[in-house]
């Protein structure tokens, strides 16, 4: 009886809310896809790419191969991924995710992050999401990239930590920002609460944010982690901003 419930419930709910793409809303066959004009849109990042900070590269250069700007200022981190470019559609989702209370979308989103940074899953220990301010967190009631983390790491087994790094600084909002501009805003910005530094001491950290823009918030929060005696940081965000690949 109880399974004739649930299969009753299912049904209704599926009438009542039936499966919708997740950024256009129409009508889909499965729950958590994309329709077909909409995955045409969504630009996987996949290689050839910078073994470093995982920029895709336009043309095969050979395995492990290391981007000119990761040579010539080495980022914090150890390793950066990201599933998709940060263009159309997976703007559009993030934009949703982040602002129009869609927390649904985090587990669809996690699961195309944990495809593109399986290595770095594979590796790390803890899972720690980049944090909002207190004043932010109160207006928005929660943390974007904290529901990708918690996704990844119920998905994966590994341990999640969301209050092993903390945002002491107020800052301003990053669009519209110039890159120093970036930088100056969040330096200063991450601090490990006292206390926390066990769950990281010669530990490998992943963080994980939603967009990876300049750097800028990953290389402050990467440094508080390392300060904190983490071993290694690894990067992994859904989306990425990368200049020369376009709409």
């Amino acid at each position: 009886m109880q399974n004739l419930a649930q299969k009753a419930s299912r049904a209704a709910a599926s009438v009542l809310f039936p499966d919708t793409c997740l950024a256009c809303r129409t009508h889909v066959a499965d729950r958590g896809t994309l329709c077909p004009e909409c995955w045409n849109r969504l630009h996987f990042i996949a290689e050839p790419l910078c073994d470093v900070t995982g920029v895709p590269f336009q043309h095969e250069f050979g395995d492990r191969m290391v981007s000119a700007e990761a040579l010539a200022d080495p980022p914090d981190y150890r390793r950066a991924r990201a599933a998709v470019l940060h263009t159309g559609i997976a703007r559009q989702l993030v934009q949703r995710l982040k602002y129009g209370d869609r927390t649904e979308l985090a587990p669809w989103m996690a699961r195309w992050m944990i495809r593109a940074g399986s290595a770095l899953i594979e590796e790390c220990d803890v899972i720690v999401p980049v944090p909002l301010h207190s004043r932010r967190f109160l207006a928005r009631r929660y943390n974007q990239s904290a529901e990708l983390a918690r996704a990844i790491a119920a998905e994966t087994g590994r341990a999640f930590e969301p209050g092993a790094l903390a945002r002491v600084k107020p800052t301003r909002q990053q669009v519209g920002l110039t890159a120093t501009q970036r930088r100056d805003n969040v330096r200063g910005a991450f601090r490990v609460p006292a206390g926390r530094e066990i769950a990281l001491a010669g530990r490998n950290v992943l963080l994980v944010d939603d967009v990876y823009t300049t750097g800028a918030t990953i290389s402050a929060a990467t440094k508080a982690l390392l300060r904190a005696g983490a071993d290694n940081v690894d990067v992994l965000c859904f989306s990425r901003v990368v200049p020369h690949f376009s709409d």
